[in-house]
């Protein structure tokens, strides 16, 4: 299906979608009917998640923090997009304040943050035009708290928290819904690039629990985006049974 033959189905982007969160969205909106326009770095990966969708997938490059990648991959999607799903981000690092890296801070900014701005400006008009426009961000509940060793992380989660609520008071009255979903402990590559690859360390912070996974969350943000167009969901706070704040947490013996 090429690009300017959507008209019977409404279209998807999703960034970020080349593993975890991204990935598992990406095909539960392709089941629930959409178009999905994939877009990540890692285009082998996005190919791989994009093969058994068949023509329900498009898989472009994008690298969040460049705004060339961006302005590319942007003039490629359809001048009319049902629902924009913001999903790349991730963390560097655990370190506290007064060791902080800021190359470490800058990435979380680049990639959460500003990554975020540059797809939803980019992609408002579109969005707008297709009377039925949908801007669904990936929080955390990093946006909610904080915690020691976190501040460059909770920072930007706050930040995107804060961005997705002012683009819903400041869209009020345009054809545009807003979500943010805030998850938890969801296991996912999350900790494995936190954690600069460090299997072990990555593995820890699930061990002990029933973690979510990728589809947890794919299953808010399909429902999030298929409800009637009038109903608005501000906001998804999903947490595993077994973690009560980003620190009180139950583990299996």
């Amino acid at each position: 299906m090429s690009l300017s033959s959507m008209d019977a189905a409404k279209t998807a982007v999703v960034t970020g979608a080349s593993a975890g969160i991204g990935a598992a969205t990406a095909r539960a909106l392709a089941t629930a009917g959409f178009h999905v326009i994939l877009g990540a770095r890692r285009l082998e990966r996005l190919r791989e998640v994009a093969s058994p969708l068949g023509e329900r997938a498009t898989v472009l490059s994008l690298d969040v923090t460049d705004p060339g990648s961006v302005a590319a991959f942007v003039a490629r999607v359809p001048e009319r997009l049902q629902l924009l799903v913001n999903n790349a981000g991730g963390a560097h690092g655990l370190d506290r304040i007064e060791s902080a890296k800021e190359e470490d801070w800058e990435w979380m900014w680049q990639t959460n943050v500003m990554g975020t701005l540059r797809l939803t400006r980019a992609l408002l008009p579109a969005l707008k035009a297709s009377g039925d426009g949908h801007v669904i961000n990936l929080g955390s509940i990093a946006g909610f708290e904080t915690y020691a060793g976190g501040a460059g992380y909770t920072g930007v989660k706050h930040a995107v928290r804060a961005f997705t609520r002012t683009l819903r008071l400041e869209l009020l009255g345009e054809p545009v819904r807003v979500t943010e979903i805030a998850p938890g402990l969801a296991e996912t590559e999350f900790s494995l690039v936190r954690f600069a690859g460090d299997e072990e360390r990555a593995k820890s912070v699930y061990r002990g629990l029933d973690p979510l996974t990728p589809g947890d969350i794919a299953d808010c943000v399909v429902w999030a985006a298929t409800r009637p167009s009038h109903v608005n969901i501000d906001e998804i706070v999903v947490r595993p049974r077994d973690q009560a704040t980003a620190t009180m947490v139950h583990r299996k013996p």
